[in-house]
Order: structure tokens, then sequence, then C-alpha cells
């Protein structure tokens, strides 16, 4: 194992030791001056070593890394040169394994989560809802939560603030002021998000954390790469979906402490998304993940134009750090500058607020931490030349990458279950049924009748169905085309009856939570 070059400084080699990875970090600077470049080198590094790594390719250009460069680039003569000047013995280009993703399911696979694991605040944040419209939120969650209704889609979500708001005054009794316009904003907001593509974002197949944390049989960590272009049109649904990741990281992952390497690498790109106008609750949920993420060996890199757009107390996580030019145009520019100047380690030879305002196109200010957990003296480095592609792929290209994707068949057809929007239809419907029977027929012969809604059995062997055709269907679709298909109808079909039947029985004893558990036994049990 070796630790990561990033470059050569002051006449020394100036490298990211691996052991220290996971004290996070920050690449910043202008528009212009080689960010992007650096951070594909970093993350072909990583991967060269086996860390698995998810980088969000927000101008399409990122997805390049998937191929080797090449001779023929504009650019080839300079990387040649640089590799050269800086002593990289042995530079040739080379390719990295790579899984494309894409929350549209357009250029990669589809990543979905449900509404429950998204949860209220980040729901919140994401339509932009204020105190109380976030309270009235939480309600309808903590209704859904008692009732044992699945959220698994906005559409659930819509059904269950449809029924908060036809029952707000019942609502309020028990859990505070409900009240009809407050619903009704947050339906409007809904509908935005809909307008937005988040409803593909929604819905099962959820992605399962671990699939971000495969090698491939040469050892190499893949690179998972987020199609990012048309999703950053809608900002919000972009930070809050990388939020949301993060924090799903930090629940899943165990606890390793100090491993040799990370067990992943996560670059958030255009990370000042990710504070903008952030309530203060949701910055310290944020800062306290970066704090303690670290010990489930995941380290987090923020890519941004201006350091200051990072909080102190999250930029104060931050170990490793890569400064490129900052242009001293306006106040704010001359403000970053300082804050930049402040933080690295001093160097008595090197000035480094004219430094900063100096640097050329791919040379940027250096210092990480050394193996003692102390940072290095910062030093004004020429940055490594990556070996993969500098530009996007074909639409080919993509497919072909595509189709021998590890996950290829697995979380390409959406799978639809029973859960809170046909719940509550079906009970309305009984409803508006029983009622017209006691009209018609009176209230004791109706009692004496068999009851409307369908048993558990039933239920779990509903949703089985539903899966296994669903995922049976993809199965069929690879055998046609003559593309291999990872798609597993009976495990589907299994997971699916087991949340079903999980469900009914945390309803059955009063208690969510049992549901929860009951699901994770019976999907063991019947896998």
């Amino acid at each position: 194992m070796s630790d990561i070059f990033l470059g050569l400084g002051g006449g020394e080699k100036q490298i990211l030791v691996l052991s220290r990875a996971n004290r996070h970090g920050m690449i910043a600077g202008a528009t212009g001056t080689g960010k992007t470049v650096t951070l594909q080198g970093i993350a072909e590094s990583f991967s060269a070593e086996g860390v698995p790594v998810f980088v969000a390719d927000v101008k399409g250009d990122l997805a390049g890394i998937a191929m080797p460069g090449s001779p023929t680039h504009k650019a080839h003569e300079k990387l040649v040169a640089r590799a050269a000047e800086i002593g990289l013995e042995g530079f040739a280009y080379s390719d990295n394994p790579a899984v494309f993703w894409d929350l549209y399911g357009e250029q990669g696979h589809p990543i979905r989560t449900t509404i429950s694991e998204m949860g209220p605040l980040l729901l919140a944040r994401l339509m932009g809802l204020n105190d109380t419209q976030e309270g009235v939120l939480n309600i309808a969650f903590r209704f859904a939560d008692e009732q044992g209704l699945l959220l698994l889609d906005l559409a659930d979500l819509q059904s269950v603030l449809a029924y908060t708001a036809e029952n707000a005054a019942e609502l309020s009794a028990r859990f505070g002021n409900v009240t009809k316009a407050s619903v009704g904003t947050i339906q409007r907001q809904l509908l935005q998000l809909e307008s937005q593509g988040a409803a593909q974002f929604f819905g099962e197949p959820a992605l399962e954390i671990d699939d971000f944390l495969c090698c491939d049989d040469q050892g190499r960590g893949y690179i998972n790469v987020l199609a990012a272009d048309k999703l950053m049109q809608s900002p919000k649904l972009y930070a809050t979906f990388l939020l949301w990741l993060l924090s799903e990281l930090f629940e899943t992952l165990p606890e390793v402490g100090d491993p040799e390497k990370p067990r992943l690498v996560f670059f958030f790109d255009e990370a000042h998304l990710l504070f903008d106008d952030v309530p203060e609750a949701l910055e310290e949920k944020i800062e306290q993940v970066v704090r303690l993420i670290r010990s489930k060996g995941v380290g987090v890199y923020f890519v941004t134009q201006n350091p200051i757009d990072i909080p102190e107390k999250v930029a104060g996580q931050l170990g490793n750090r890569v400064q490129h030019a900052l242009r001293a145009f306006t106040p704010r520019d001359q403000k970053a500058i300082r804050a930049a100047a402040d933080t690295f380690r001093i160097n008595p030879d090197l000035d480094v607020a004219t430094a900063i305002t100096e640097l050329k196109v791919g040379e940027a200010l250096v210092s990480t931490l050394l193996e003692d957990g102390s940072p290095s003296i910062t030093q004004r480095t020429l940055i490594k030349p990556p070996r993969s592609r500098l530009g996007p792929l074909s639409p080919k290209e993509r497919a072909i990458i595509q189709s021998v994707s590890p996950h290829d068949g697995k979380y390409d057809t959406r799978v639809e279950r029973e859960s809170a929007m046909e719940v509550l239809a079906q009970k309305a419907a009984d409803a508006a049924a029983v009622a017209q029977e006691v009209e018609t027929r009176g209230r004791e012969e109706v009692a004496k009748q068999p009851r409307k809604t369908t048993s558990v059995w039933a239920k779990a062997g509903q949703a089985a169905a539903g899966a296994a055709a669903a995922s049976a269907g993809a199965v069929i679709a690879g055998a046609l085309t003559g593309k291999k298909s990872r798609a597993k109808p009976v495990a589907t079909a299994a997971s699916a009856a087991a949340g079903t039947m999980a469900t009914e029985i945390g309803k059955a004893f009063g208690f969510p939570g049992l549901g929860r558990f009951a699901r994770n036994l019976l999907g063991g049990l019947m896998r």
C-alpha cells in the first residue's frame, strides 16, 4: 500500500497519507483553475489503492474517468510535460472501474430512496418549509408511523397529507395545531417537486449503501459517478440528495476506528449548495455527521469555488487541503483570500496570501495531514496529471460501460407494493361502501358480514407477486437483448412480502418499531 502522490512542491513530493485520508479535506479555487482535474487525479489514485469513490459529475466531463486518456487529446503534450516536470515516472494513460448513477435513470442506474428514509427534516429543507409547516409535516409522519402506513413515494405522502387535512381537528387534539392552510402549502411544494422530476427519486427498490463499496476483480475501488448535470437545475434537490446520502452512510456503516485506508471517499462538488439558506438545526446535523463519520472509514472532500462557503464548524474538520487560485476582484474575494491564508500552516519561505492570487492553472497550495496527525507545511505545488480522459463520454461509450456494471438489472425496474396511498384509498372506499349498505340494509345486517380488509397473508402474497413479476421482467429483457441481468425475482419477492407482513405486525401490536424489527427478521428468513 502506498500513499497518494499529489504533485511536486518545494522540491519535495506532496502526498496524501492514506491512513489520514478519512480526516476529510477540501479542494477550492476559482472557476477554470483546475479543481476538476485535481479531483479526477485524486479519485483515480484512491481507486488504484482499492478505495471506492463517489463523485458528482456536475458538468458532464468527469465521466471520462472511466476511459484512458488519449495521445490525440488537445492537452496531451501539456500532460506529458507536467508528468516529466514533476518526476512522475512511468506515466501512461489508463482507465478506471466506474459505475454510473442518475436520479432520473437516464445516464446511469436510478437511485431511489423512500419518503420514510428521507425523513421530515430533509424533506422540509427540500421544500423550503417554515417552522410551522415543518411541524405539520412531522405530525403527518408521526400519524403514518403509528398507523403502520408505508411512505414510499410522493403519492403516499400526498395521501397522508390529504387525510391529515380531512381530520385536522382530531389530529390537532392529539399532536398540536394542524391547519389546512399549512397542509395545502406542503402539498403545493410536493407538486413543484414532482414537476422537477423528484418523483423518480422516491420509491423502491431503494439504494443499498453497500453497492457503493465495491471493488473490481483487480482490487481497484469502483468510482461511482453521479450524473448531476440535469440535477443541478434543481439545486435544492441536488444538495438534499447528497445530505441524505451522507446521513445514510453515517447511519448504515459500522464503526471501524482508524483504518489503514478509507472504506469510501466522498467528493461533494459545488459544496456551497449544501449550506445555502440551511436551517441552524440542519447545519448542526451536517457538522455532527462530518465530525463522526470518519470513524466509519469515510472521507468527505468538499469541492467549492470559495473556501468561505464552508461554515467554520465544518471547515475545522477538514485536515487535507488543496487550494487553487482565487481572484481578488471583490471585497468578498479578498476576505476569502485572507481566510484561506490564515487556515494554512505557515511556511516562512512562502507568502500564502500573495501566492493564492498568483497560482497558475494546474498549480495549488497543498497542506495535508502527516502520519502523526499534524498538518504539513504549505507548499506551492505542481499538481500531477490524471491518467484517464479529460472530457465527457459519448452515449455509446457510456452504454457499453453500463452494460458490464456489477449492479446491472438490480435497480433498473421500479417495484410497486401496497403503501399509504393504497391503504388509505381502500379505507375510504370501504367506509363509503359500508355507509351505503348501512343505509340500505341496516347496521345489524352489515355487522354480520366478513371484513373487507385483505388479510396480512393475502397482502404479502400480492406484494411478492408484483415484485417478482417486475424483477423477472428485467431477467427476461436481459435474455432477449443478450445482456446478463443480476435481478433476483425470488429475493425481490421475499423482500417485498417481508416488508408488507412486518408493517402489518407493527400495526397489530401498535408498535411501529416492532414492524421494523420484524421486517429484518422476516426478510432474512424468506430469502
